[in-house]
């Protein structure tokens, strides 16, 4: 047993093929220490952050306190993950490594006797390279089953790697909004069957159920607040817990503050930076053009109604900049379909 050791990575995104070569570590050693470097190539379709990463770890490792874990912008290591594969020959500028090496021993106060624990196919783990090395190298043994460079390049793909804590920055919010009985909760329920993918409800129902008793009667402008905070912490749970690269959405924050605009006549100024704030990836907007079905709490029934009210979601939505795909498909079945399409394209990656 080491007393201390060193692991170096980009973990982007943290997968359990990682999180096995971690364990091992840690079981080498008293201590371990684990620094994030930012990924040279980032995926263009996630923005993750240094802190996003340390977030995962930190949760991951939670109750494992002697692995400590640690940030860098600076220092960039030879990785055996994205930059080459095993078969390549790798040249290593072994004085700079070292130097690199120096300053991150120095900034976490490690010792000389610090091993520095790298995968079996690391280039710094071969025999002329380690014996010029400020630290022992230690090997740990390969997940042959986890492709970090295929992980990072297609996260939809492999999905079932990624490890939980970092699953919510790879899932991508889609909101179905429309008016009142345009099936939006049936086509939710659907999606979310079909995709496996986790959701959140429409907020505003659930709130006049256990705010307002069950009308809205007692529905007032200074309601509308908590409804999006609501709806916010519900899509924030949603995702956190993602089972899918998809999280559904019943309804979102443009849809709360037609309502408001709509029964109050004025703008709730909070619900505005929700909407800004709390961005959703797509929108799905259903067209109106559905039977119409009272189910006791809807008021927006006639024609004249419906057409208003999604007049106001097309104003806000062009307020804020927000470009929903729509679909005006009469037919409740070829909606669902064409949401699966579109959700197949652009979230899935997969060719119409």
């Amino acid at each position: 047993m080491y007393d201390t050791g060193l692991m170096i990575g980009h973990f982007e995104p943290l997968h359990l093929g990682q999180m096995r070569s971690i364990l091992y570590a840690a079981g080498q050693a008293k201590t371990l220490h684990i620094v994030i470097m930012a990924h040279p190539s980032p995926h263009p379709n996630f923005t993750i952050t240094l802190q996003d990463k340390a977030r995962w770890l930190q949760m991951a490792c939670a109750d494992l306190p002697f692995i400590h874990i640690h940030t860098t912008h600076e220092i960039e290591l030879p990785l055996h993950e994205h930059l080459y594969n095993a078969n390549e020959d790798v040249t290593i500028n072994v004085p700079a490594s070292n130097t690199k090496l120096q300053r991150l021993m120095d900034a976490l106060s490690l010792s000389a006797e610090t091993v520095l624990f790298m995968a079996d196919d690391h280039p710094l783990t071969r025999n002329d390279v380690q014996d010029q090395l400020l630290l022992q190298v230690v090997t740990t043994p390969l997940q042959r089953e986890f492709d970090s460079y295929a992980i990072a390049r297609d996260p939809v793909a492999h999905w079932s790697a990624i490890h939980p804590q970092a699953r919510g920055d790879y899932t991508k919010t889609v909101a179905i909004v429309g008016g009142e009985s345009s099936g939006k909760t049936t086509l939710i329920h659907k999606l979310a069957n079909y995709y496996g993918a986790s959701f959140a409800l429409e907020m505003g129902r659930l709130y006049v159920g256990t705010d307002l008793g069950g009308s809205e009667v007692g529905l007032q402008y200074k309601d509308y607040g908590p409804i999006a905070l609501h709806h916010a912490q519900a899509i924030r749970e949603a995702t956190a817990n993602a089972t899918a690269p998809i999280t559904i959405v019943d309804t979102d924050f443009v849809t709360t503050q037609a309502f408001c605009e709509e029964y109050e006549n004025r703008t709730h100024p909070f619900v505005a930076a929700c909407i800004d704030e709390f961005r959703l990836d797509h929108t799905i907007m259903l067209d109106n053009n559905t039977p119409w079905i009272d189910d006791g709490m809807r008021s927006l029934g006639t024609p004249e109604a419906r057409g208003r009210f999604e007049q106001r979601l097309v104003d806000i939505f062009a307020r804020h900049h927000i470009e929903p795909y729509t679909i005006d498909e009469p037919d409740y079945d070829a909606r669902y379909q064409q949401a699966v399409l579109f959700i197949d394209q652009y979230i899935y990656g997969k060719n119409p």
